[in-house]
């Protein structure tokens, strides 16, 4: 049974339950995202990163002084993770004992429609220690409701968006093709806006509160213990 029914993919290699494919991830180049979360948290910080691929963020915030924890579902991408202890499991079954100083909650997974969206969340408070750090990357503020077919060339990978369906204002089902080296893969997606209005209630849900914004388009920000709500 697939846990992400709204997912789905296709194209060479191991195809993920949520649609990704290993080969893919392996090919997709870094676009700075170890450096800002590196900027935005202690050194030598514990790292717990849900959802790490094939470590294209994990990697480099080790070897950024780091003791990085990846966790991910699929046994294919952890195998090609390295100098990071890695995990297997789904991020909303995740039970470690540890807590850690950050946890990195990155692939726009905030974006995901609910009820996922709040047990993602839950567990990167479960696994926060008490004044810790979650970072988060969220689609930015009013792309889900804009977003149009569209096309983009790195230099390495060719990536089509088709919008294939709006349900509502703010969720989007759609697809998108990647090309690289003659190779093709396609992944489906459903995902939901996220607009800085609908932050505070969003994180309360999951017993956290906002920190701060880490970029001024607002697609990467903080969250922390909501203390109060604890108590």
């Amino acid at each position: 049974m697939n846990p992400r029914p709204d997912a789905s993919g296709s194209g060479p290699g191991t195809i993920t339950p949520d649609g990704c494919a290993v080969e893919l991830y392996v090919r997709l180049p870094s676009r700075g995202e170890a450096e800002l979360v590196h900027s935005a948290v202690p050194a030598r910080a514990s790292v717990l990163e849900l959802g790490c691929g094939t470590g294209r963020i994990s990697t480099p915030l080790a070897r950024l002084g780091h003791r990085v924890v990846g966790v991910d579902e699929s046994h294919e991408m952890l195998m090609r993770c390295r100098e990071i202890e890695t995990v297997r499991s789904a991020i909303e079954d995740l039970d470690l004992d540890e807590r850690f100083d950050v946890v990195l909650l990155p692939s726009h997974l905030v974006n995901s429609p609910e009820p996922l969206r709040t047990r993602l969340l839950e567990s990167a408070r479960r696994h926060l220690a008490p004044h810790g750090t979650v970072v988060i990357q969220r689609h930015r503020p009013g792309w889900v409701r804009t977003a149009t077919d569209m096309s983009n060339d790195d230099g390495t990978i060719i990536s089509t968006l088709t919008v294939l369906d709006r349900p509502e204002p703010d969720l989007l089902h759609a697809r998108i093709r990647y090309e690289s080296d003659g190779a093709v893969w396609e992944q489906e997606f459903v995902t939901r806006e996220l607009v800085d209005e609908a932050l505070p209630g969003v994180l309360a849900a999951a017993g956290l509160r906002l920190g701060r914004m880490l970029t001024e388009t607002g697609d990467w920000f903080t969250a922390e213990l909501d203390h109060a709500a604890t108590e």
